[in-house]
């Protein structure tokens, strides 16, 4: 199993920004996958999840702003950011859960990324 992140850059504030994730060694159909961020001096956030049966949720900062989706055929998952903060600024991760159902327990997941930064300033 590998995830590879990328996309991430500095962006000004209210800008947009697509992250992808691109995975090897799996199905997205059999596993539900993750976008996981941490800032600076923080814990890990959940952003945002799509399960197996293509499922999405999304953590209360995010919602409205943020959407997930995924390319089964090339296994590419992605991150939609837009209308991006400052309190956005963050390494983000993409992450497999074990399961095929949607879950913000980080603990559940077995693999993940080696990240992708994001800088939202003016």
């Amino acid at each position: 199993v590998q995830l590879v992140e990328s996309g991430g850059e500095v962006v000004r504030p209210g800008g947009s920004l697509r992250l992808s994730c691109a995975t090897s060694g799996f199905s997205f159909t059999d596993y539900s996958m993750n976008w996981v961020r941490r800032a600076p001096g923080k814990e890990f956030e959940w952003v945002s999840g799509i399960a197996a049966d293509g499922q999405t949720g999304y953590g209360g900062s995010v919602k409205g702003r943020f959407a997930i989706s995924r390319d089964i055929a090339k296994n590419i998952l992605y991150l939609q950011m837009s209308d991006l903060m400052p309190e956005d600024t963050a390494m983000y991760y993409c992450a497999k859960s074990q399961g095929t159902t949607l879950t913000d327990r980080l603990h559940e997941y077995n693999f993940w990324g080696q990240g992708t930064q994001v800088t939202v300033s003016s």
